[in-house]
């Protein structure tokens, strides 16, 4: 699926001209009413609020992870209510890193949606360049988008944790799991009932996807995770994370540079380990 950013200058621009539907992701694990907050405390022009957990999330179950994937016509539905379909130009941002606008392009590509781009370096750098911001709450009219351009199969762009178990022993897929390095080795887990992470996985944060708060360039990125990859082809990665969400944004990094094809595990960490048939990998030191 493609992979876009853009300034913040081009998307004043483009917002300006109404030529781009803009989405607020901002979204705190620790706190889920905090970016609902920030929203209407401040937000760039035209923006709608979009939640993590109500918006780009299904129902938890004892056998699902923290944020799981909505019912694919569910989805459907919510893009639609959301004003957004085959024809839409799309602009995401979250407040800076792009974990959540990362992951809310990704279920966009569920859908077959490709006009899609990320802020760079999102609300903090749309700030500190000192562009205009409003606190007016934006919704959108119902009818405003057709359901005949929005695709009613879902693309191929994920795994399940069943997928993966008949897998482990294999060479490929290759797992990046997206944590902090504490928390992928099991040395501490703030969110997780286990510590730990699935066998064979190696560790990328996300935050390593960035510099000085914006993206690096496509040759950087490709570089440093074609040295993960060691001559493994994109399309035998799987993204992981805690809960399917920042592993959206190395998958993101993988196709800004062009090394595309990879997949995503939506369950993650925290789907994993509700199975104690599952096994766990801890790294000592």
């Amino acid at each position: 699926m493609p992979a876009k950013i853009i300034s913040a200058h081009e998307l004043e621009r483009e917002s300006t001209e109404g030529s781009v539907k803009i989405f607020d992701c901002r979204f705190a694990l620790n706190d889920p009413d905090a970016g609902r907050a920030a929203y209407e405390g401040s937000h760039i022009p035209g923006a709608v609020y979009v939640d993590l957990e109500k918006d780009l999330s299904g129902s938890i179950a004892p056998d699902t992870g923290r944020h799981p994937l909505p019912d694919f016509a569910v989805w459907r539905e919510k893009l639609l209510s959301l004003g957004i379909d085959g024809d839409s130009t799309v602009a995401l941002y979250d407040g800076g890193p792009g974990v959540f606008a990362a992951r809310f392009w990704w279920m966009l590509g569920w859908a077959g949606i490709a006009n899609v781009m990320l802020l760079d370096g999102g609300f903090e750098e749309w700030r500190r360049q000192g562009l205009s911001l409003e606190t007016v709450e934006h919704s959108v009219g119902k009818g405003l988008a057709s359901s005949d351009t929005v695709s009613q199969t879902e693309s191929a762009g994920y795994v399940n944790a069943n997928y993966l178990m008949t897998r482990l022993s294999a060479p490929d897929p290759l797992v990046i799991d997206a944590r902090e390095p504490e928390r992928f080795s099991g040395r501490k887990e703030p969110l997780d009932k286990k510590a730990g992470c699935i066998p064979g996985a190696v560790n990328r944060h996300f935050a390593l996807n960035l510099s000085k708060g914006r993206f690096k360039t496509p040759e950087s990125l490709r570089e440093e995770f074609m040295s993960l990859l060691n001559d493994r082809s994109p399309e035998t990665v799987i993204h992981s994370c805690g809960s399917g969400v920042t592993a959206c944004h190395n998958l993101f990094a993988m196709e800004l540079a062009g090394l595309s094809g990879s997949r995503l595990y939506p369950g993650s960490w925290s789907e994993w380990i509700t199975n104690p048939s599952r096994p766990i990998e801890v790294h000592e030191g």
